[in-house]
């Protein structure tokens, strides 16, 4: 998962948590909690893709896939009552 020493590359971040929150049907929920010391959203939002690449590279380097949620949907057909 993504730590201190990640955040330590970001000049403007400073990492307080990181959780695996829960589980649903189509994913698995971390939180990551960090601190930026600017008001600048293009700042936040470039931090936010740097963290999100890296726990991807992460996965990449375990080899750790993603899955794709699907739907089965079975037809039958209607009986009459008849």
């Amino acid at each position: 998962m993504i730590d201190q020493a990640d955040f330590d590359k970001q000049r403007h971040a400073r990492f307080d948590r990181a959780h695996f929150k829960e589980y649903t049907p189509e994913s698995l929920i971390f939180e990551v909690v960090y601190y930026i010391d600017e008001s600048d959203f293009k700042l936040y939002m470039d931090i936010q893709q740097e963290i999100n690449l890296e726990i991807f590279r992460r996965f990449e380097a375990e080899r750790i896939d993603f899955g794709f949620p699907t739907t089965t949907v079975q037809l039958q057909k209607a009986v009459s009552a008849e």
